[in-house]
């Protein structure tokens, strides 16, 4: 927004209040926007109201104003949206309202479904991953279901990437880290890992992730674009989200257990100006 320039510059300079004021009107949209995103993905017995998704996601959004410079080189609502979503999540998880059974049975699909294709060597029918798990389709398809939601709070889990420097998942995904100047090595490392995950997705799953994280659509726009219903595009947003997941972990717990075989000759850390400053969430991060 070129025309917010001079409440950047005051904002930032002068710590003008006024001009904080207008800037945070001018972006409580883009908060609206990102919660409606995530808010759609939970299940109904999440027990959250949609306001307090928003009220989450204005921390994030005045987390974000605090921190941008204009003179980073990218669009603030860039560096805004991931920030506003991690603040979300933050908030979601302190409510953990997915039992552990469910936590563990999306973990179990989403190795079910690598070693099904690594054995077939072509992608898992849902009638083979339902079978491999004991499952009807219809059972199957509804378990993917309960697990919508779960899938996005479990993209803010941490992964390998350095006992110093966490990186989340849901950091990388599509749209965040790339645009992101504070993204250190490791992040850029699991931006490459994840280019290569999206690339082993089934092509419907690819096109999904493309239309829904790049061009920012809804599931039911997909849906019309797909000609297939919006719950069967939230089902294969899920298996692919999964597919992610247990491909990054897979991959990180290799290479960490390549790291704890080589000798210790100290820490190399990102420079400064590149390591991602990480606050303690307000909630459980």
């Amino acid at each position: 927004m070129q025309e917010l320039s001079a409440q950047w510059q005051a904002y930032k300079e002068n710590n003008s209040q006024a001009a904080r004021d207008e800037l945070i009107n001018a972006y409580s949209p883009l908060v609206r926007q990102v919660a409606g995103r995530l808010f759609i993905h939970l299940p109904t017995n999440a027990n959250v109201d949609f306001g307090d998704l928003v009220g989450y996601g204005m921390l994030g959004l005045l987390d974000a104003m605090k921190k941008y410079e204009p003179g980073m080189g990218v669009k603030f609502r860039t560096y805004a949206v991931a920030r506003i979503r991690g603040a979300i999540i933050d908030g979601l998880r302190t409510f953990d309202w997915a039992p552990r059974t469910l936590r563990q049975k999306a973990r179990q699909i989403g190795a079910v479904i690598t070693s099904l294709e690594k054995k077939l060597g072509r992608s898992a029918e849902d009638e083979e991953v339902a079978k491999a798990l004991g499952l009807s389709r219809k059972e199957y398809e509804a378990l993917l279901g309960q697990l919508a939601g779960l899938t996005i709070i479990s993209l803010q889990q941490p992964l390998d990437a350095g006992e110093d420097d966490p990186v989340l998942l849901g950091e990388i995904l599509p749209g965040s880290a790339e645009d992101d100047p504070d993204a250190g090595y490791e992040q850029q490392e699991l931006l490459q890992s994840l280019t290569e995950a999206i690339a082993l997705l089934p092509e419907r799953e690819r096109q999904i992730l493309a239309l829904y994280y790049y061009e920012e659509m809804t599931l039911k726009e997909i849906g019309i674009i797909m000609e297939i219903s919006e719950s069967r595009v939230c089902q294969l947003h899920t298996k692919a989200l999964l597919r992610l997941r247990h491909y990054l972990e897979e991959k990180e717990l290799i290479a960490g257990m390549e790291r704890r075989k080589r000798p210790r000759q100290g820490p190399l850390p990102a420079p400064a100006h590149t390591r991602r400053s990480r606050q303690p969430a307000a909630a459980a991060r």
